[in-house]
């Protein structure tokens, strides 16, 4: 049986914009740098799919590890595991 949905699946809400940020995005984000061991949030921009990292991360905090090509790695804890999480730099936010 082939599952329905995708990493997006359930996460209506999650990834929904608040009336002040409907439009367009901000360039500046999209286009923003970051060095190794900066702090950052992983917040989902809904407009850009791409480099968009699994919904159950959205919202926690991690240390930048190195650049990827557009994107970055960031390393982040979930639980007493600690993960690595590449993402478009637009799906992050400073601390």
């Amino acid at each position: 049986m082939k599952r329905t949905g995708g990493s997006g699946r359930k996460s209506r809400h999650k990834l929904k914009k608040s009336k002040r940020e409907k439009g367009k995005f901000s360039l500046s984000r999209y286009f923003q740098e970051f060095k190794e061991g900066d702090k950052v949030y992983l917040k989902i921009e809904p407009a850009v799919k791409k480099g968009v990292f699994f919904p159950r991360f959205h919202g926690k905090a991690g240390e930048i590890l190195k650049r990827k090509g557009d994107c970055y790695e960031v390393k982040i804890k979930d639980g007493n595991k600690v993960k690595t999480v590449i993402s478009h730099p637009i799906h992050l936010k400073r601390v």
